[in-house]
């Protein structure tokens, strides 16, 4: 059961003047993809505290889901940085994945100002969201779930992170600019493109400022990263002296891991997740 104190942060604090779109989570999965329901991986929360929440951050309280083992703690922490799609089930059940497994993990939903990702029908539209999140507020919001976790039984010390799609971008970039996380692992995700206002830098301008070892998930049917791109990123990244390993799927398409997604590769999805636990084992996670 959750301690009566932390009830108080299932409730949104009052918004400020901006308010948030999102006050709650998707309900089951999103909407705005292709879905193959029948393969989706459904984890039981048995065992584990596991809720919706709201973190407080400069302007309100931001959705979030956390699951963590039921017991005092200290847990080793995994901040899970979504896709474009939300915070949905997929997402919260890697979530009670790794809590089986002894973490507690936290997703925040980064983009619950730039408009309601529940109600995104279609790619387009969930795109038309996300990217008017700037990259600046997002890593705010991490760092904000970061400290939320460390006064809810998690160990500081002992803090990975892991992103899918999108996801896999932002943990590249939150790896160069925190030095909280001991280790991360970037599941596919673009590596290079166009930068704006908003999203002045791209991973491979940061490769070389890294301050965590990041293992990097990536799937050879993907044509949002080339081979040249992570060839050149890893150079960049060991010329720089950092800690880096690079794993491409020949077979695999963007999004391997989703397993409620026709791009489910169960086999690459398996040894990813097992690749990940081993990196956050050896980099002082676990």
């Amino acid at each position: 059961m959750i301690d009566e104190p932390e009830l108080a942060a299932l409730a949104p604090p009052p918004l400020a003047r901006r308010g948030f779109v999102m006050t709650g989570l998707i309900s089951g999965l999103t909407l705005a993809t292709v879905r193959v329901e029948a393969q989706t991986i459904h984890t039981d929360a048995k065992g584990l505290d596991a809720a919706e929440l709201h973190i407080p951050v400069a302007d309100g309280g931001m959705p979030a889901y956390m699951a963590r083992p039921q017991g005092s703690g200290p847990f080793p922490t995994v901040l899970v940085i979504e896709e474009i799609f939300g915070v949905h089930e997929y997402i919260k059940d890697v979530c009670r994945r790794l809590a089986k497994l002894g973490y507690l993990a936290v997703a925040p939903e980064l983009y619950a100002r730039e408009g309601d990702l529940t109600q995104a029908m279609t790619q387009a539209q969930a795109f038309a969201i996300v990217n008017r999140a700037p990259e600046q507020q997002i890593n705010s919001d991490l760092d904000a779930t970061v400290a939320w976790a460390a006064r809810n039984r998690a160990d500081p010390a002992r803090l990975g992170v892991t992103g899918f799609c999108r996801g896999g971008r932002l943990t590249w970039l939150y790896a160069a600019h925190s030095t909280t996380p001991k280790a991360a692992v970037a599941w596919y995700g673009p590596f290079s493109g166009p930068t704006s206002e908003i999203e002045p830098v791209s991973p491979m301008d940061v490769v070389g400022r890294i301050n965590c070892p990041v293992l990097g998930l990536y799937a050879g049917l993907d044509p949002s990263t080339t081979p040249a791109q992570i060839a050149e990123a890893e150079a960049k990244a060991k010329a720089a002296g950092k800690t880096v390993q690079f794993v491409t799927y020949p077979d695999a398409m963007h999004g391997f891991h989703a397993d409620y997604r026709p791009s489910y590769n169960a086999r690459d999805a398996a040894d990813g997740w097992a690749r990940m636990l081993a990196w956050f084992r050896r980099y002082g996670v676990a």
